[in-house]
């Protein structure tokens, strides 16, 4: 028991981090916006430490990468628009820790088709409540941002909506392509 909680005190920290160089590697992250919004990888290892810890560990991950945005240059124009846009915001994404079990279990059956499906539901659900937490700032602190004559509930959908789609897509085909190809090294920690 004791090794279990050691992996986990070494794999959260570790996997945010790399969620961290993933989204500041140039080559490794598109940034469609100026003031934020990228399409990269950066997602993945939180849903990685989320399907292989639940909840705990995924909410852990998010918030510690979202304190490390704010640490290396987040765009934040006033403290509360900071906490949601990064504290709120990328801890959510560990809410894809609540089907960690059903992944588990479809993984460990060899059934893939199941196992896409669990893998996707909980790659949508934390990146939609990301994109809300990115929406409702959006709203609050950047209506100056929208275009003349464009409604700013709009303009935030639109400019959200831009990054957080591709990059829902993108971590729901990688990490089920890697959970497909290296099961055990994936699910390990539960066994």
């Amino acid at each position: 028991m004791r090794s279990k909680r050691t992996l986990f005190l070494v794999e959260v920290p570790i996997f945010t981090a790399l969620a961290l160089l993933l989204d500041t590697i140039p080559f490794l992250s598109f940034k469609i916006w100026a003031q934020g919004g990228s399409v990269s990888f950066a997602m993945i290892p939180i849903f990685i430490v989320a399907f292989r810890w639940g909840i705990k560990g995924g909410l852990l991950s998010g918030f510690l990468w979202g304190g490390l945005q704010i640490m290396f240059g987040g765009f934040i124009l006033t403290p509360l628009q900071g906490f949601l846009d990064y504290i709120v915001a990328f801890t959510v994404l560990g809410v894809a820790g609540a089907f960690a079990k059903p992944v588990q279990n479809a993984v460990n059956k060899g059934n893939g088709k199941s196992t896409f499906l669990y893998i996707a539901l909980g790659v949508f659900v934390g990146s939609s409540l990301r994109f809300l937490a990115h929406f409702a700032g959006g709203i609050a602190f950047f209506a100056e941002a929208a275009p003349d004559g464009q409604p700013v509930w709009l303009y935030s959908l639109l400019y959200n909506g831009s990054y957080m789609l591709p990059s829902f897509i993108l971590s729901a085909a990688l990490v089920f392509l890697l959970f497909y190809k290296q099961p055990r090294t994936l699910i390990e920690s539960t066994q």
